[in-house]
């Protein structure tokens, strides 16, 4: 009898110039594919993006309405020992799984920080990558690899959460295992960058953050990390001589403090419209 040790779910919503990329690094993997099983959760795509799927899988789902839900119906699906969650523009370096499993394994992590780069075309897209590099396992990041009894135990994600459902489950993983990050990276395709379009993505995100915070506290230390002036701005930049990079790429800089600029005022203007508890960060 096959035994599976790696469940990837990934979810999709009209991703048909994505989600053959995302399935091919999967397959191209230096692991055994009959150790792996491929899991898309689809929520509603009026797209060929399922007709594209089902070209390497058979395991796929309609559920919705939001990723949280398709994660942990994904998870209710899977039958591996670990769980991986990717988003259908997301693509793996080929020795992610190895090297996943191999630390789980062989030193006892619970769950994986896998570091991202975000890929696509001009400036802003290096800009963007230049100030994901520094959110690698902090608590901005998210761990992807995951123990599944693990995931099962916290109750996966929080459903009344979208934005901040990473968060929230990276802090109650932490809270019961340990956690690291590897080397190999994956990569998150943005495509051409269009700054309204990732203001409004921003913004969207944005909703769950009174909730988010009502949850662990706006005098919650983490909290006002993730959320709070210092930290968002300089702190995470800063710490552990990261500065350094700051001074070595001063145009990345710039780049990426005008994006950040951008999304702090969009942030200001939707809490202060629901009279949010910003001004206690």
């Amino acid at each position: 009898m096959k035994t599976t040790d790696i469940s990837i779910i990934v979810t999709t919503r009209n991703e048909e110039n994505h989600i053959a990329s995302c399935i091919q690094s999967i397959k191209n993997q230096r692991y055994s594919q009959e150790k792996i099983e491929i899991i898309i959760v689809d929520n509603n795509s009026t797209d060929t993006t399922i007709e594209i799927a089902q070209r390497y899988t058979d395991k796929i789902y309609i559920y919705g309405p939001e990723r949280s839900a398709q994660r942990n119906f994904g998870v209710e699906k899977s039958a591996g020992k670990y769980i991986l969650y990717l988003d259908a523009d997301m693509s793996l370096s080929e020795s992610v799984i190895q090297e996943c499993f191999d630390m789980c394994e062989n030193e006892g992590y619970t769950a994986l920080y896998i570091p991202e780069k975000i890929i696509g075309e001009g400036f802003w897209i290096a800009a963007r990558n230049f100030e994901r590099s520094f959110y690698n396992a902090t608590c901005i990041d998210c761990v992807r690899f995951i123990r599944r009894e693990t995931f099962l135990d916290i109750g996966g994600f929080d459903t009344a959460l979208t934005g901040p459902e990473d968060w929230d489950l990276n802090r109650r993983v932490n809270q019961i295992g340990t956690t690291g990050i590897i080397g190999s990276p994956l990569y998150h395709n943005e495509g051409a960058f269009n700054i309204a379009n990732y203001l409004r993505k921003k913004r969207y995100y944005t909703h769950s953050f009174r909730s988010y915070i009502e949850k662990w506290g706006k005098d919650d230390p983490i909290v006002k990390k993730q959320l709070g002036l210092w930290y968002r701005y300089f702190g995470v930049f800063i710490e552990n001589g990261k500065w350094r990079r700051l001074i070595k790429y001063p145009v990345l800089t710039n780049g990426m403090y005008f994006l950040r600029f951008m999304v702090g005022i969009q942030y200001l203007r939707r809490l202060q419209h629901e009279k949010s508890t910003w001004k206690s960060f």
